[in-house]
């Protein structure tokens, strides 16, 4: 499953509470002054950090210490795909912003594999998507596998002009279609989807590892494109 397009099509319907609301209670282990989706440091390497988590390096059990442990992790996969691990909060409070975090898991395509064949159930979510539970024995052992990528739904549309305020002007925007556009910060490990339809989504990679995020974009562009 292409990266950067499956978590697109994997995100719910939006909830109605406004995206930055000053006051809002602090998520345990986060701090409302740092740890803000537009606050992304890079330390030159290749390397980058967010809501204090590291693409790349940090682990699942490092996410729970700053996320919390309301979280359900599932095998999410498309027909004919091995599916990738996933963690999802519903709701969490970065900073005073609320949004919902899908966290990707870095797990070998043969230990998913593995999970699938001993998991309790499957079931279908938006369309053909399938949503896998895992054993308990794989719960308790996929926590110190190391995450690849963070994404965040925020609870209400964000458009252009907003991201740009926050992010900066962008390295690069790839135009979807009239209602959609990627706008990529490829310094920074992160990719913007801003939808006048749907829900903006924000995707943070180590930014050596933007190409993740970019090539799959580039060759969904070049199918769309007319023959010459």
């Amino acid at each position: 499953m292409k990266f950067a397009l499956s978590i697109i099509a994997l995100i719910l319907v939006a909830l109605v509470v406004p995206f930055l609301i000053p006051g809002l209670a602090k998520q345990d282990g986060l701090n409302p002054e740092t740890d803000l989706p537009w606050q992304i440091e890079v330390d030159g390497q290749g390397g980058s950090r967010v809501f204090g988590l590291q693409p790349g390096v940090s682990t699942l059990a490092q996410v729970k210490q700053k996320l919390g442990n309301e979280v359900e992790v599932a095998i999410i996969a498309e027909p004919n795909e091995t599916g990738a691990l996933e963690a999802y909060y519903g709701q969490v409070s970065l900073g005073f912003v609320l949004a919902r975090v899908i966290v990707t898991v870095d797990a070998p395509e043969a230990a998913i594999v593995a999970m699938r064949e001993r998991a309790l159930k499957a079931q279908h979510m938006e369309s053909t998507t399938r949503k896998i539970t895992l054993h308990p024995d794989d719960l308790a052992v996929i926590n110190d596998l190391p995450i690849k990528a963070v994404s965040v739904i925020p609870t209400v549309n964000l458009d252009e002009a907003t991201v740009t305020q926050r992010f900066g002007q962008p390295g690069e925007r790839l135009v979807v279609s009239e209602k959609r556009v990627h706008l990529l910060y490829p310094e920074k490990g992160l990719d913007v989807v801003v939808d006048a339809d749907g829900k903006e989504l924000l995707q943070y990679v180590a930014p050596r590892d933007f190409a993740m995020l970019r090539a799959p974009l580039v060759a969904a562009g070049e199918s769309r494109a007319p023959a010459q």
